[in-house]
């Protein structure tokens, strides 16, 4: 029995450093791809004098929404790095952000009510849920304890 005890406890270990080591390649692939976003970002710059403003703003928006996007991302990756868990609540910022994102580019073109409907209670929805996540998260369980 002992000696399972300590095959389980190296695998374990193997398993925790493993995820750490894979972890740390996603948190520079995460990084590398923030710097291409911003840098696609300056370059979009360029469209404000080569097309309608409306055009070039919106594109600049929508790019840095998506590099906001990515940032929420690496915030989940940190966490988990740091706390190993991942924090429900990075989660839902980071599809908020993503179909906030989606909903910039919608105030530039036409849209059925429908869909309009549908976005905004997929919005509230997950506003809902991530106060739900706050409210009941484990950190305030144990502040209570």
């Amino acid at each position: 029995m002992w000696k399972e005890d300590v095959i389980d406890l190296k695998l374990s270990r193997f398993f925790e450093q493993s995820a750490r080591v894979l972890l740390s390649l996603l948190i520079i692939a995460i990084l590398a791809a923030i710097l291409a976003g911003v840098l696609y970002t300056f370059y979009d710059l360029r469209l404000i004098m080569e097309t309608d403003f409306h055009g070039a703003f919106r594109t600049i928006l929508v790019d840095v929404l998506t590099v906001l996007s990515i940032v929420e991302v690496l915030r989940t990756a940190l966490a988990y790095f740091t706390e190993g868990r991942v924090k429900v609540t990075y989660i839902i910022d980071t599809v908020i952000v993503t179909v906030l994102t989606e909903v910039m580019a919608f105030w530039y073109r036409d849209m059925e009510w429908q869909e309009l409907a549908m976005v905004i209670s997929l919005v509230l929805s997950l506003a809902l849920v991530r106060i739900i996540a706050v409210r009941f998260s484990p950190r305030s369980h144990r502040a209570e304890l």
